[in-house]
């Protein structure tokens, strides 16, 4: 079945300097960065609850909510309704606790795996039917440390790792950007080759 491409790329995240290099905030960072490579720039959309931005070589909206994590589809669906784009013409890019850093999983609908953000759009847009790239950070390993773990900037090395996941997700954008979301599935979700021992 051949999906459409996107109209709306939302980033999730927390506003305010003190979360801007938290794990919880991935997918701002993926939103920053590619809106520098789109060459648009994000602007305080009062209506929309949020930073937005048009690349209009792309035909596609960049979004970044500024409502905080627990209230992102009230960012998400004021912008998807007046520019009527479907649930289906929207990527969601999240930080993910079941999946270590530097891996990827780019998918359609499913379940929400307890992300507050996540939950939220559910919520306001009526469907879990929208795509969601996932941006791994790991685990802590104990679910009561969950809320400080994601609340936290990653170790060096996973930042790293992180940073390098975002880079190859971004080597994609040409794939996602037509809507060939198979082949893009396919690039994305392959584990990243080990690095030869120093």
């Amino acid at each position: 079945m051949s999906q459409p491409a996107p109209k709306l790329i939302v980033g999730l995240g927390n506003p305010g300097d003190e979360y801007a290099q938290t794990r919880h905030n991935a997918g701002f960072w993926f939103c920053e960065r590619l809106a520098r490579e789109l060459g648009a720039s994000f602007s305080r959309e009062a209506r929309f609850h949020g930073l937005a931005a048009n690349a209009r070589s792309e035909g596609v909206w960049l979004l970044m909510p500024q409502t905080f994590m627990n209230r992102s589809g009230q960012s998400v669906a004021a912008l998807a309704r007046f520019y009527r784009i479907a649930p289906a013409e929207i990527l969601v890019v999240h930080d993910e606790l079941d999946i270590p850093p530097g891996q990827l999983r780019l998918k359609f609908g499913g379940g929400l795996g307890g992300h507050n953000g996540l939950k939220d759009i559910t919520a306001h847009l009526g469907t879990q039917d929208f795509w969601r790239l996932r941006v791994g950070i790991g685990h802590p390993g104990d679910r009561n440390e969950v809320v400080n773990f994601v609340l936290k900037p990653p170790r060096r090395e996973e930042a790293d790792l992180i940073d390098e996941s975002i880079d190859r997700a971004l080597g994609a954008w040409a794939l996602l950007a037509k809507g060939d979301w198979n082949a893009a599935t396919q690039r994305l979700n392959a584990r990243p080759a080990a690095k030869p021992a120093a």
